[in-house]
């Protein structure tokens, strides 16, 4: 799709927090792969974190950016399987105000040429909580890539067309 090029860049402050049991910052190669792009797109990582798989620390963490005026969009990687510890869909229902259920299912769409049938096992979501927009997407680096590259790259750029999640950013708190 067409960027206005005519529109100055603005950039969208983003947290990233990635859901494991295991994984540690050092090891953490899919919120690596986020964080560069984010910064190479010329977004602020305004945050990053990294939390077990449990929807009370989850939804707390979601909380505590949502609330910070600093922070305008928040991206998980991991907990969006379909085992007993993928949890981030559930602690996301916990504090949205509002799902985008689009955002799964083009991610799944997408994610079908790649991985075929398996994509059936993601449960990549987003939604939004008091003007703040929040993405779920899986623990792999292709599902990052995926996510990132093919969906929220040109969604929260302001010069994307014919619309995007950034021109929407004012209006969220609307009632």
């Amino acid at each position: 799709m067409p960027l206005d090029e005519t529109r100055a860049f603005l950039p969208v402050r983003i947290a990233i927090l990635t859901v494991s049991d295991t994984r540690t910052l050092a090891d953490d190669r899919s919120g690596d792969t986020l964080a560069a792009r984010i910064t190479d797109a010329g977004h602020i990582l305004a945050d990053r974190a990294i939390v077990r798989d449990d929807v009370p620390t989850i939804a707390a963490t979601l909380t505590g950016w949502i609330d910070d005026p600093a922070v305008d969009c928040i991206i998980t990687t991991g907990g969006t399987g379909v085992t007993g510890r993928d949890v981030t869909p559930e602690a996301f229902a916990r504090v949205w105000d509002k799902e985008i259920p689009g955002f799964g299912e083009l991610f799944r769409w997408l994610s079908y040429a790649k991985i075929g049938t398996s994509t059936i096992q993601s449960r990549a979501t987003a939604g939004v909580a008091r003007g703040t927009y929040l993405f779920a997407l899986p623990g792999s680096t292709g599902a990052v890539k995926d996510g990132w590259d093919d969906i929220l790259l040109s969604q929260l750029d302001n010069r994307h067309r014919p619309c995007n999640f950034v021109e929407l950013m004012p209006r969220l708190m609307e009632r």
